[in-house]
């Protein structure tokens, strides 16, 4: 049985945001409903958003490709309105994400699972699921790969983050395969 489960349904705002110097930065999926003043905050990995985005677009194409009549939702969001708000007192750091759809209702939901906690069994583990809009979705989707791109640039060459104070490039190293 989870320490607790929580059920966003529906929520007016979902976004997600990092905070910290590139590089230190951590990452973080919020939401709220309009019953609950209080944000419900968790701590996401860089690789859990980029994974999190691209899971949405594929998610939406999909479900526009097989429900005739129902269009993919625009990509506009207001940047202000996206940044996450204070508290950021998340309720967990997430181990496992998913995606899901409910046509009946036209919702999308983000599944969020505590990361297991070393001698804790994973039921155990606190859950947390947003209910949002298709456009909701997309516009984390569009925002989430902005906030993954404001990070350190990427070399050109191997493809990894470069440090400010410099990069060794593993594919600049003098050795030459034959």
């Amino acid at each position: 049985m989870p320490r607790y489960e929580l059920d966003l349904n529906p929520v007016t705002h979902v976004t997600a945001d990092a905070i910290g110097q590139p590089g230190q930065r951590v990452f973080y999926l919020q939401a709220w409903r309009e019953s609950d003043p209080q944000p419900v905050t968790v701590i996401i990995e860089k690789v859990q958003l980029q994974a999190l985005a691209l899971g949405i677009e594929q998610m939406l194409a999909e479900v526009a490709r097989q429900t005739p009549g129902l269009v993919l939702p625009p990509v506009d969001y207001d940047a202000e309105k996206m940044r996450i708000h204070p508290p950021v007192d998340p309720a967990f750091r997430a181990g496992e994400l998913g995606l899901g759809y409910n046509a009946d209702h036209d919702q999308i939901v983000i599944f969020t699972r505590e990361i297991a906690v070393e001698g804790e069994e994973e039921d155990q583990a606190a859950i947390v699921r947003f209910w949002c809009s298709r456009k909701q979705a997309r516009q984390l989707a569009a925002w989430g790969t902005e906030v993954i791109h404001r990070g350190r640039p990427i070399c050109p060459q191997c493809g990894q983050p470069m440090e400010p104070e410099g990069h060794f490039c593993p594919k600049k190293n003098g050795h030459k395969k034959k």
